[in-house]
Formats: C-alpha cells, sequence, structure tokens
C-alpha cells in the first residue's frame, strides 16, 4: 500500500474536482481508480465500501470516506486550509458554499435537454456576475489581502479559483468587471502546486463533454 489517497469516480470532473483541486493544492500525490462501467459500481457497492451506496468515495488515513463536503473538510483541515480558528472556518465555510452553488450550477449544465442549455447558461451568467464574483470581489477590496480568509491561502481560494476557470469556460470574459478577481487568479494560479495541476498531463479533468455525459448516463442509470 503506497499511503497515498486513492479516488474513487469516473474519469470526469463531476463531484471529485474539488477533491483533486483540494488535494494538488495541498500538494498530495493521489491515485485514481476510475468507474468506467455499471458493473464498477455495482461492485464497490456489494463490497459494502460506500456508506451511502454513492460516490465519490476516497480512501485516505484508513478511512473510506464519502460525501463529498465530508471528503472536502478533512483533507483541507489536514494540510492546514481551513483557517486558525473556528470564525475563520465559519468565514471559509460560507465562501465555499457560495462557489459550491455556483460550480454545481455549471456542473449540470452539459446533462441539460439542448431546449433549456441556452437559458441556463444566461442563468449562469447573470448569477456569476451579480450575485456570486461581487461577494469574493468586495471581501478583496474591503480587507486588501492576498487571500480571502486570514491572509493565508485557505481552501476558499482554491474552491474560487476553480469557480472562476469553470466560469471562464462559460463566458471568457466573465471577469471583465472584477479586477480584484483578475488579479486574484493570477496570483493562485501561480502558487507551485496549483500552476503544476493547471499544465497539460496533470489529474485536473477536462471539461464535459457529450461522450462522458453519455458514460455517466449509462453507469448511474440517469
Amino acid at each position: 500500500m503506497s499511503g497515498k489517497p486513492k479516488l474513487h469516480y469516473t474519469n470526469g470532473r463531476g463531484k471529485m474536482e474539488s477533491i483533486r483541486w483540494l488535494l494538488a493544492a495541498a500538494g498530495v500525490e493521489f491515485e485514481e481508480e476510475f468507474i468506467e462501467t455499471k458493473e464498477d459500481l455495482e461492485k464497490l457497492r456489494n463490497d459494502g465500501v460506500l456508506m451511502f451506496q454513492q460516490v465519490p468515495m476516497v480512501e485516505i488515513d484508513g478511512m473510506k470516506m464519502v460525501q463529498t463536503r465530508a471528503i472536502l473538510s478533512y483533507i483541507a483541515a489536514k494540510y492546514n486550509l481551513y483557517g486558525k480558528d473556528l470564525k475563520e472556518r465559519a468565514w471559509i465555510d460560507m465562501y465555499v458554499e457560495g462557489t459550491t452553488d455556483l460550480m454545481g450550477m455549471m456542473m449540470y449544465l452539459p446533462f441539460q435537454p439542448a431546449d433549456t442549455k441556452e437559458k441556463n447558461l444566461a442563468l449562469i451568467i447573470e448569477r456569476a456576475t451579480t450575485r456570486y464574483f461581487p461577494v469574493y470581489e468586495k471581501a478583496l477590496k474591503d480587507h486588501g489581502h492576498d487571500y480571502l480568509v486570514g491572509n493565508k491561502l485557505s481552501w476558499a481560494d482554491i474552491h474560487l479559483l476553480e469557480a472562476i476557470l469553470m466560469a471562464e469556460e462559460c463566458k471568457p470574459d466573465i471577469l471583465s468587471a472584477f479586477p480584484l478577481l483578475q488579479a486574484f487568479k493570477g496570483r493562485t494560479s501561480n502558487i507551485p502546486t496549483i500552476k503544476k495541476f493547471l499544465q497539460p498531463g496533470s489529474q485536473r479533468k477536462p471539461p464535459t463533454d457529450e461522450k462522458f455525459v453519455a458514460i455517466v448516463r449509462k453507469i448511474f442509470n440517469i
């Protein structure tokens, strides 16, 4: 046994991508075991390793962890990316929940019927630019620090960068009205561990395409 965390999920972004991001940013090497067929998923279920019969599942520190939020919280705390006290954790949690909401909208876009995609894409852009990004822009402006919480890299920053890059896939100039977020993106993208993860050939997954949607529908019966 290598001791590296092992990630069980499909070979695509989905709910596992934020976990990949957080581990990579923390400089933690990890292995992946891809679920490629319905039978792969059934085997995990039948082996009794999925507490709620669902993935993502991450093997880490002798545990078989499920539930995305629980996995992310554990990794953030373990690698000192979760603030110095309870108040900082509360702020990190609030910021992360915001970016989770936005990324959820973007994550499900490729799975929506073609006739609703345009409307939903417009809604994503509207929410990103009027509800979510203004909050982070204001936070950076108000405290004048490089990072969202405690002037130190945290889970909140990593999650925000992931959300920004996903939003730019929807609309490349989506940050045009947010100069501080543009600078934040430049800074955080150049943190060595994150810079490495953003290079071709890393374990970061590409945007979801129709081929991957078809695979997911088959595996999960949706």
